[in-house]
């Protein structure tokens, strides 16, 4: 059985406030998406990356995959008009060539911190319990509230997940996900996870890490920069 990786890098990064999409900015000399597309290239149990493109950057990305030397880049196709839509046109995409037990670890493009062993364990879990969700606990005190401004009440953080990518699904089982939200008219879903949860479906958690940061900000991108300093990881050398 196979297992790929579908990276998703459809969105135009508003809130980075850039002249270029978020995940082609550069970093040390290599744009995020490589970053990410290099971690899956290194990991032994991928067989294939796939990478769902903003549009008028497929050029741009096969560019890179040739000078970076990401040979297992398959497949680019073309994003949606949200997450949702371009996760699905990812699956639906690779439905077409890989068989329906073969496993599809979603992944934001913009997570180029994504290690070897939260890979490893988002396939093992996939094949254990049919998916994974790449989580970490909540370390925070949580309050709630209505209008953004102010709070009455909090909520226990042990009851309480924070979700990463990958996650983790069997492509038949993702693809029927998504042809039955669509069937109920759910159309924005925010994640793979929360789309599950809408569908009525469980969901397993495999491991996620603190270092696993999503690049939305400027600031986040001085984090990244950060730990591309740090003592460098097995995962990470080049």
């Amino acid at each position: 059985m196979a297992n790929i990786a579908l990276i998703i890098a459809g969105g135009s990064g508003a809130r980075m406030h850039q002249n270029i999409p978020k995940q082609f900015i550069t970093v040390n000399e290599r744009p995020v998406i490589v970053y990410t597309m290099e971690a899956f290239q290194n990991h032994p149990d991928i067989d294939i990356i796939s990478v769902v493109c903003i549009e008028g950057w497929e050029r741009m990305l096969w560019a890179y995959a040739a000078q970076f030397n990401i040979s297992k880049l398959k497949h680019i196709i073309q994003g949606g008009e949200n997450g949702q839509s371009s996760i699905r046109n990812g699956v639906y995409e690779l439905e077409k060539y890989y068989k329906n037990d073969d496993i599809v670890l979603i992944h934001d493009a913009i997570r180029p911190m994504v290690s070897a062993e939260i890979i490893s364990d988002c396939i093992v879990t996939t094949r254990k319990y049919g998916c994974a969700i790449a989580t970490i606990p909540c370390a925070e005190a949580m309050i709630q509230t209505l209008d953004g401004h102010i709070s009455t009440g909090s909520y226990p953080r042990n009851n309480l997940k924070r979700t990463q990518t990958p996650q983790g699904f069997p492509i038949g089982k993702i693809c029927d996900l998504h042809r039955r939200a669509l069937e109920k008219g759910i159309m924005d879903s925010v994640a793979s996870c929360t789309l599950m949860i809408e569908m009525g479906e469980q969901v397993y958690f495999s491991s996620g890490s603190e270092k696993n940061i999503k690049l939305t900000t400027v600031e986040d991108i001085d984090i990244f920069k950060a730990l591309l300093a740090a003592k460098r990881s097995e995962w990470l050398k080049g």
